[in-house]
């Protein structure tokens, strides 16, 4: 891999915790983990405590994160940390 693909990849991934780390504490979650679906081009993100809060609420919070913070997949689900 050469040193361009391998910053932008760094970028890319420090973007990623970035977004999931402003999730994490507007969850108000104590641990969050994510994978990546790379063939279906999809980002799950795991928040401790999610199932704590209704589908409006998630959207109503969720939703402006994402839009501000705009990464390049096709989806972004989040899900109760098991």
């Amino acid at each position: 891999m050469n040193q361009n693909n391998e910053s932008e990849l760094e970028e890319w991934e420090k973007d990623v915790e970035y977004l999931v780390s402003v999730l994490k504490e507007s969850f108000e979650s104590t641990d969050a983990r994510y994978s990546v679906d790379d063939l279906n081009d999809i980002l799950y993100v795991e928040l401790e405590g999610l199932d704590e809060y209704s589908e409006e609420e998630i959207i109503e919070i969720a939703e402006p994160i994402l839009d501000i913070i705009e990464l390049d997949f096709k989806d972004v689900i989040l899900l109760p940390l098991t």
